[in-house]
């Protein structure tokens, strides 16, 4: 009778076979992917750079930062290996394009520069239609004023965004911001020259250092964030630094569906007089009632009127 053998732990090199480990895509550059392993808890983990087998083009399937993938180890001094299997993904995001995401980090400053707030109600937009929660993070808490602070947390704060206040520069917020990422894989977003490089040191002060040695492989520029890429905090808790962003379009979307992205108007939509309101030009609406009564801010009330404008636009086009 003919005898099973075992079946072979995929994670070994036995019977000559390479050597297989696991590991997470941290960044991907032209055609090279650079996947942090850890084989155990005891060791302090090794990035491998890696090219991606021909299947996945036969699959129309491309690798993507944060995905947690197989890899073959070819030259294990080097460094350097093939990415064989792309374990199953908890989630994509078409812009910025990552995977394996719970939650998204958004920066922007108090002041200095002030911040776009249509360009933050898009991020958050954005971040809802994947259905990924999102924290605001407002930095430069040193240089602005009480004021300042309190306009913030009234328009963010009260249409139930979780809305953090930081200094970089002082270290001010940094202990509870990293409670709210304990555990987490969060994309973190936000316009050029708000602080969010100065708060991804003050939250990991070794950044530099192990981005520094995927630069060596690569011989690039050490910090500049163009392309997404993941830098671990500690154990299971990971921040996904994406390039900044000047724009973004809202797509896929009907007009009549902004007003979901507004949660603040809910709670006065039932006095409007007519069903789907829009809550710009209709009589006797009940949002455009709470704004003259300063319960709905104006800044936010005025990023839904340019945005139901602008989808409206795009359909004719």
């Amino acid at each position: 009778m003919k005898q099973n053998k075992a079946p072979q732990n995929p994670m070994d090199e036995g019977n000559g076979r390479r050597k297989k480990v696991q590991g997470k895509i941290i960044k991907g550059i032209a055609g090279f992917y650079y996947v942090f392993a850890k084989e155990n808890r005891n060791t302090g983990g090794k990035v491998y750079e890696c090219k991606a087998k021909g299947i996945f083009r036969k699959e129309n399937k491309k690798p993507m930062v944060g995905d947690n993938v197989c890899m073959e180890v070819l030259e294990e001094e080097a460094g350097i290996g093939n990415i064989a299997r792309i374990l199953p993904r908890q989630n994509e995001l078409i812009r910025p394009a990552v995977a394996n995401i719970d939650q998204a980090l958004v920066i922007f400053a108090i002041v200095k520069p002030e911040p776009n707030f249509q360009l933050l109600d898009r991020f958050l937009i954005m971040m809802e239609q994947q259905g990924l929660s999102c924290i605001v993070c407002f930095n430069k808490l040193d240089i602005a004023s009480a004021e300042e602070r309190e306009n913030l947390q009234k328009a963010y704060g009260s249409c139930g965004y979780r809305v953090l206040f930081t200094s970089a520069e002082k270290g001010e917020g940094m202990e509870e911001l990293r409670s709210l990422l304990y555990g987490k894989t969060t994309a973190v977003a936000g316009p050029s020259g708000v602080g969010k490089s100065s708060i991804i040191n003050c939250l990991n002060p070794d950044a530099g250092m192990e981005t520094g040695e995927i630069s060596r492989k690569i011989d690039r520029g050490k910090h500049t964030t163009r392309h997404s890429e993941i830098i671990a905090l500690q154990e299971n808790t990971y921040i996904m630094d994406t390039p900044g962003f000047t724009s973004l379009r809202l797509f896929s979307m009907e007009k009549e569906d902004l007003q979901g992205f507004y949660p603040e108007f809910a709670r006065y939509e039932g006095h409007c007089r007519f069903t789907g309101c829009s809550h710009l030009s209709e009589p006797d609406c009940g949002v455009k009632q709470a704004l003259s009564e300063g319960k709905i801010s104006p800044v936010r009330y005025g990023n839904y009127k340019d945005l139901y404008r602008e989808l409206q636009e795009q359909k004719k086009y």
